[in-house]
C-alpha cells in the first residue's frame, strides 16, 4: 500500500474506503470486507450516521489499531459543542482519531477548527484538516489556523482536477483527498470517456482503476465508496502498474475545470441548521 507523508509528518494510506450514503449495516459490511482485502484507510463522518458501524467493523477485524488509519468529519452543527470530539470517539469506540476534518465551511467553523487544534494537542486526534472549503472561506480558515490543515477533502476527478487548489495549498504542504474520485454516483461520464477506455485496454485495467491510479500518481488520496465486494477489491488493485507520462497527459486533457456539485450559500446555511440523528443510529 502506497502512503503519503502529511505536513505534520504522519503517514496516510493513498487509497481508502469511503462510507458516504451507506447505511450502518452496509458500512459495517463494507469496512469489514475492505480491511480483509488490505485497505487500511477508512473514511466516515458525523453526517453519514454510520460511525458506530465503522467502529464495530474495525474492532471485528482483529487488525491492530495502529495499522488502521481512521478518518471522520465534524458536522457544522457541532462546531461549538465542546464535547463533540469526545462524542465522536465514543461512537467510533476508539481512543483517538487519525484524521479529523471540518466537514463544511458552514456555521462557526473557526471555533470548530480551534477545537480540533486543542484535541490534537491533547492526543485525541493525530492530524486535522478540512473538507469542501473554497475561496474566501478557505482563506479565512487558513488565516486563522495555528496548525495548517494536513488534508483537504474536495471534489476532484479528471473533469475537475483542482489545479488552482493544489497550487494554493502547496505552500502549506496540505494534501488533496478526492471524494467521488470517479465522478460521483450517477455520474459515469468520466468512466466512459474514450481515452479512459483506451487506456484501460492498454494497461489491462478497468476504467475505474485507471482513474484511481491517475489520482495517486498526482499525489491525491482517494476514498472510493462501494458495498460491492468485487469493486472494493478492484479499487485497491492499482499498485501493480504505472501510467506513462504521455498517457497521464491524455487524462489531464479531459480537464473542464467544472465540478458536478456546486456549493451555494443556501446549501451551507442548511448544513449549519441540520443536526445528525446521533441518538437512534445503529
Amino acid at each position: 500500500m502506497k502512503k503519503f507523508k502529511l505536513n505534520d509528518g504522519k503517514d496516510m494510506p493513498s487509497v481508502g474506503i469511503g462510507t458516504y450514503l451507506l447505511s450502518p449495516d452496509e458500512a459495517e459490511a463494507s469496512v469489514k470486507e475492505a480491511l480483509k482485502v488490505g485497505y487500511r484507510l477508512i473514511d466516515t463522518a458525523n453526517a453519514y450516521q454510520n460511525e458506530r458501524a465503522v467502529g464495530r467493523a474495525i474492532k471485528a477485524s482483529g487488525i491492530p489499531r495502529g495499522e488502521i488509519f481512521v478518518e471522520t468529519k465534524l458536522w457544522p452543527s457541532v462546531y461549538t459543542d465542546t464535547e463533540a470530539i469526545d462524542k465522536t470517539l465514543k461512537r467510533l469506540d476508539l481512543d483517538y482519531i487519525d484524521l479529523l476534518l471540518l466537514h463544511q465551511p458552514a456555521g462557526d467553523y473557526i471555533t470548530g477548527y480551534k477545537m480540533m487544534e486543542k484535541a490534537l494537542k491533547e492526543g485525541k486526534v493525530k492530524s486535522i484538516g478540512i473538507s469542501n472549503f473554497y475561496g474566501e472561506r478557505l482563506d479565512d480558515l487558513l488565516n486563522n489556523a495555528e496548525i495548517k490543515p494536513a488534508v483537504t477533502q474536495v471534489e476532484t476527478h479528471p473533469y475537475y482536477p483542482q489545479t488552482e487548489m493544489k497550487e494554493k495549498l502547496n505552500e502549506y504542504g496540505t494534501k488533496i483527498q478526492a471524494w467521488y474520485p470517479l465522478g460521483g454516483r450517477g455520474n459515469d461520464s468520466v468512466l466512459t470517456e474514450e481515452v479512459i477506455k483506451e487506456l484501460a485496454n492498454k494497461y489491462g485495467k478497468s476504467p475505474a482503476q485507471i482513474i484511481l491510479r491517475w489520482h495517486n500518481q498526482k499525489d491525491v488520496i482517494v476514498i472510493p465508496g462501494s458495498k460491492n465486494p468485487e469493486h472494493i477489491k478492484d479499487n485497491l488493485n492499482i499498485f501493480d502498474f504505472e501510467i506513462s507520462e504521455e498517457d497521464m497527459k491524455k487524462i489531464d486533457e479531459l480537464d473542464k475545470n467544472t465540478p458536478f456539485y456546486n456549493q451555494t450559500d443556501e446549501s451551507l446555511d442548511g448544513f449549519a441548521k441540520w443536526n445528525p440523528d446521533f441518538d437512534t443510529q445503529k
